[in-house]
């Protein structure tokens, strides 16, 4: 492993430790050159099928993005990074259950709308804003006006 300091190539791992759900192992590696200590991350590489875009543009899958969609959406919510991991690995398996070599990015966006309310319900109100692109207050409000006739039934 390469040294983020000074790119020496030869490392020695100091401590590993496993994640909670066994996914990610943690290892804190220290650099036989600086001697300085870094911290990396392995996780499985999974082969994520192709993502269809709403202009039939092919594009490969990118966590980071979802990661980034999801984090702008709980912004100043009480939702933490781990949460939003977990979200996204869910969507992952999703992705890896349906087996398909391409998937439509609206499937994705439809699986993100339907779980999003069980991590928070006003990240959905807004990732909703975005997703569905809402041309007036009225298509919004139709929208609100549903989440909260459904969400009422769960609730009760």
């Amino acid at each position: 492993m390469k040294c983020p300091y000074c790119s020496h190539s030869d490392s020695r791992v100091i401590d590993s430790r496993v994640s909670r759900d066994k996914a990610i192992i943690r290892r804190r590696r220290a650099c036989a050159r600086c001697g300085r200590r870094f911290t990396t991350f392995e996780r499985v590489e999974m082969t994520m099928p192709l993502l269809i875009k709403k202009d039939g543009r092919r594009e490969a899958w990118d966590r980071r993005k979802m990661v980034a969609g999801l984090e702008k959406a709980c912004e100043k919510l009480a939702v933490s990074a781990a949460d939003i991991d977990a979200f996204v690995d869910s969507i992952e398996q999703k992705l890896q259950d349906q087996g398909a070599k391409e998937v439509a990015t609206a499937q994705v966006g439809e699986w993100v709308m339907e779980a999003l309310p069980a991590l928070n319900e006003v990240a959905y109100v807004r990732f909703a804003s975005v997703y569905r692109q809402f041309r007036d207050v009225n298509e919004f409000m139709a929208e609100l006006k549903q989440f909260l006739g459904e969400s009422g039934k769960h609730r009760a």
